[in-house]
C-alpha cells in the first residue's frame, strides 16, 4: 500500500506570494485580532504581494448579526484595503464536502461517535478507539482522518522551529463535527489551496493546528504554505482576547495611534508624529521597514490597557 503522504508538491516559494487574513465573524475586530491583521499585511505588502480577506463564517451558532459587514468596515477605515473580493466559508460547503468524499473514497477518515469527556479520558489525544470498530455508528458522529505516526515541522518565519508527532500529541483528528459543520482544519486547507495562498501570518495560538493543516495538505496534494506565528495578547487571567472573554472593539476612530500601537507591539519602532492623521500614512511606512525578525519571539504578551 502506498503512503498517502508520499504526493509530491512543488515549492510555494516559486509562486506569488498571496496571504490572507481569515477572521471569524463573531463580533467586531479587537486589538488582539487588529495584530493578525496588520502582521499579515505588512508582510504580503513588504514582500510585493496581494492580500486578501476570508470570512470564516462556518460556524452559525456563534456569528454575530452584522459582524462581517462591521470587521469590513473597520478594515477599510484603517487603511486595511484588500485584494479581490471576500471569500465566505459559507458559500464553500459543496467544496468541502467534495474534499471530504475524496477522503471517505481512499479510506483516509472514519466515522466516530466518541464523546469529549471519552477523549479527555484519553489524555485528549484520540487513540482510535472508532478507527478500531467492526461497525461504524449510525448517528450522532463526528468524521475523523487517520492520522500517521510521523513528525511534521515547520521553520516558522517568527518563532522558528516547531514540530509535532500527530499520533502522540493529537491522535486522529476532526474534519466534519457531530453537529454536521465542517471543522475549521480542513475548510481552512481546502480555501488556503482554492486562493493559491503561499504565505500564513497568523496568531500563536494556531500553531498547533499548523501540523494537522500540513498533513491535510499532503494528504490531498495541496501545497504547503510558508507560516509566521505571532504573540497574541492575552488578559490578566492569561486568557486570549476574543469576544468570548470580553474583549473591546477597537475604536478606529483614533486609527493612527491605534496602528502605532499595533506597529509597536510587533517590535517595528515606528515614529509617531502629530502630523500622521491618515493611517495609509502609518501603514507605508509599516511596509517600508517591515521588518519580521523583529517581531517578538514569545507566545503572549499582557494586554495593554492603553490599546
Amino acid at each position: 500500500m502506498s503512503n498517502p503522504l508520499s504526493i509530491s508538491r512543488t515549492s510555494s516559494l516559486d509562486n506569488e506570494y498571496i496571504g490572507r487574513f481569515a477572521p471569524s465573524p463573531t463580533g467586531p475586530l479587537h486589538f488582539g485580532s487588529l495584530i493578525a491583521a496588520v502582521a499579515s499585511y505588512l508582510d504580503a505588502k513588504a514582500n510585493q504581494g496581494r492580500w486578501l480577506v476570508r470570512m470564516e463564517d462556518l460556524d452559525p451558532p456563534r456569528e454575530s448579526p452584522g459582524a462581517a459587514a462591521l470587521i469590513l468596515r473597520q478594515l477599510e477605515l484603517l487603511g486595511l484595503c484588500w485584494d479581490g473580493e471576500v471569500l465566505y466559508q459559507s458559500n464553500r460547503l459543496e467544496a468541502y464536502e467534495n474534499t471530504l468524499a475524496q477522503l471517505k473514497d481512499r479510506k483516509l477518515c472514519f466515522d466516530c461517535d466518541c464523546t469529549r469527556p471519552q477523549v479527555r479520558e484519553m489524555g485528549n489525544v484520540y487513540d482510535g478507539t472508532c478507527r478500531r470498530r467492526n461497525s461504524a455508528p449510525e448517528n450522532n458522529f463526528a468524521v475523523r482522518v487517520k492520522t500517521e505516526p510521523v513528525d511534521i515541522g515547520i521553520n516558522d518565519l517568527v518563532q522558528g522551529r516547531y514540530s509535532q508527532n500527530l499520533n502522540d500529541d493529537v491522535g486522529d483528528f476532526i474534519i466534519k463535527r457531530k453537529d454536521t459543520l465542517i471543522a475549521y482544519q480542513l475548510a481552512v486547507v481546502v480555501d488556503d489551496d482554492h486562493q493559491n495562498i503561499t504565505h500564513i501570518i497568523r496568531g500563536f495560538d494556531l500553531i498547533d493546528s499548523t501540523p494537522r493543516q500540513i498533513f491535510l495538505q499532503r494528504l490531498l496534494g495541496f501545497e504547503e504554505p510558508i507560516y509566521g506565528h505571532v504573540p497574541i495578547i492575552v488578559n490578566n487571567s492569561g486568557q486570549k482576547l476574543s469576544k468570548q472573554h470580553f474583549a473591546a472593539a477597537i475604536d478606529v476612530s483614533h486609527a493612527p495611534l491605534l496602528l502605532h500601537r499595533v506597529l509597536t507591539f510587533l517590535g517595528q519602532s515606528p515614529p509617531l508624529g502629530s502630523d500622521i492623521t491618515d493611517p495609509r500614512d502609518q501603514l507605508q511606512w509599516g511596509i517600508e521597514n517591515w521588518d519580521i525578525q523583529a517581531v517578538p519571539k514569545l507566545a503572549t504578551i499582557p494586554e495593554d490597557k492603553s490599546a
